[in-house]
């Protein structure tokens, strides 16, 4: 069995599929619970789909055998922590009977996300892809429209360890010439969610093509980018909001960069003294 979870491997293979075999595997992640526990036959008439269908799904996306997808949806349930399920349900009955205190609603539903994240993401993973982060030669940023604010945020956390990160386009700035030069040395992170940004998912195919190392943080498997990744983290982002919730997001952003921290050394730490002096010279923080 995969060491990858469910999502992880349906979040590189989903555009390739058919639109049969998408709708499958749409169900199940909406359905990860019952797909675990009950029969192909009463999947499939739920689904309206032909039990062929989830067996197609199942090798299509690199499984033995549906059998085996489902085991590992079994591992996954059982792994993630029983309250946050009792939260969501807590959560959307209170929406569904018109609760009126959306302060209690929106930070509850953060919360639940931010102990999803701590049961679901691949802490192995993690530590791979900061590895390589730390050792690529430059590493690039993009997020449009909802996740540009947080990408600038990403960047600026890392400007004060490295000095290999940028965006790879600012406001007014052309984001071709920022991804000119990409190699196998490099390496870019996407964040995106639905809307998709269009130029999101031409940087992550330009950078694909050029061999670096592509991050995508997402929400969803259906992103688009996902078929460009070497790497993903698909955050929850459960809101009551009509905006998605970048909550998870920013914590995630942030665990990145204290881990990357961690693993600098001496010169990360003189790089923040120097930024720091630097600062108060040029009077750029408040050091009354």
């Amino acid at each position: 069995m995969s060491d990858l979870s469910f999502e992880q491997q349906l979040s590189g293979k989903y555009a390739t599929l058919s639109a049969k075999l998408k709708e499958a595997a749409d169900f199940v992640v909406s359905n990860p619970v019952d797909v675990a526990t009950r029969s192909l036959r009463t999947i499939s008439k739920d689904a309206k789909l032909a039990p062929a269908t989830f067996s197609r799904m199942s090798s299509a996306l690199g499984f033995t055998s549906y059998e085996e997808l489902r085991d590992l949806l079994r591992l996954e349930i059982q792994h993630r922590p029983g309250s946050f399920s009792r939260g969501v349900e807590a959560l959307q009955q209170s929406h569904d009977e018109g609760d009126p205190d959306f302060i209690a609603l929106h930070t509850n539903a953060c919360a639940s996300n931010l102990q999803a994240l701590t049961g679901q993401i691949d802490k192995a993973r993690l530590d791979a892809c900061v590895d390589q982060l730390y050792q690529a030669r430059r590493v690039l940023v993009t997020g449009a429209l909802g996740s540009t604010g947080v990408a600038e945020y990403l960047t600026y956390m890392a400007s004060f360890l490295f000095d290999n990160w940028a965006m790879a386009s600012r406001m007014g700035a052309s984001l071709a010439s920022g991804l000119v030069g990409l190699s196998t040395n490099d390496a870019l992170i996407v964040i995106t969610k639905p809307p998709f940004a269009s130029k999101s998912i031409n940087a992550a195919k330009e950078a694909f093509d050029a061999g670096a190392y592509v991050v995508v943080i997402t929400d969803t498997h259906t992103c688009p980018a996902l078929a460009y990744a070497t790497d993903s983290f698909i955050v929850p982002t459960q809101s009551p909001h009509f905006f998605s919730s970048y909550t998870t997001t920013l914590v995630l952003c942030e665990i990145l960069i204290g881990k990357l921290a961690a693993i600098s050394g001496t010169s990360a730490r003189h790089r923040i003294a120097e930024v720091e002096n630097k600062n108060r010279r040029l009077s750029e923080v408040w050091d009354g």
